[in-house]
């Protein structure tokens, strides 16, 4: 469809799997948000230096790795179990986070149910704060209201998907303030190009 609108080149942002590149018969290139989180970590978070980077289930152990690798830094994962489909029954952490930073990072943040459970074990397991790097805040349902009354000191996204009304509907939720910072992917569009 977008071939015969006349796209000759599509450019993705952190697909949520990569396989989607597949099913066009047109070039695809999918940019990445880690080295704007990276950046934002080294320049925003105090003591990331003794941080662990958290991934909220098996699906992101790459990308925390990664991540983790390039900052010399400690990882985890968290392992969940489920009762059914959507429903987590019981989330396990395998890393040590007493004491430290714990910066949780996965590629979408729905209805931050899975995000603000992990974040209630990491404060139970001992960290000291919790902060969130999602690269699409999508927020619907329950988020804003999850994030409120969550254990995080920040959720970062990027504006991927605007997140103005979002921002609006939860006082929490302030551009570089208490709860959501946005990283603007316009920057790793003018990079690829």
């Amino acid at each position: 469809m977008l071939s015969v609108a006349g796209a000759d080149h599509i450019i993705t942002m952190d697909l949520h799997a990569s396989q989607i590149q597949g099913f066009f018969d047109i070039p695809v290139d999918n940019l990445y948000a880690e080295p704007a989180i990276l950046k934002y970590i080294k320049e925003s978070i105090p003591n990331w230096q003794t941080s662990v980077i958290v991934s909220p289930d098996a699906g992101g152990a790459k990308r925390v790795t990664s991540i983790a690798d390039r900052l010399n830094v400690d990882f985890a994962l968290i392992h969940k179990e489920r009762k059914r489909a959507n429903e987590v029954e019981k989330m396990t952490l395998v890393g040590n986070v007493q004491g430290k930073v714990a910066i949780l990072v996965d590629d979408m943040a729905d209805t931050c149910g899975t995000i603000c459970m992990a974040a209630d074990k990491l404060v139970e397991a001992g960290a000291e704060k919790v902060y969130a790097f999602c690269v699409h805040g999508i927020f619907s349902g329950p988020a804003l209201q999850r994030l409120n009354s969550s254990k995080f000191e920040a959720v970062v996204v990027t504006n991927t998907i605007p997140q103005d009304e979002n921002m609006k509907q939860c006082p929490k939720i302030q551009v570089r303030s208490h709860c959501i910072h946005l990283l603007n992917f316009y920057i790793f569009l003018c990079e690829a190009w």
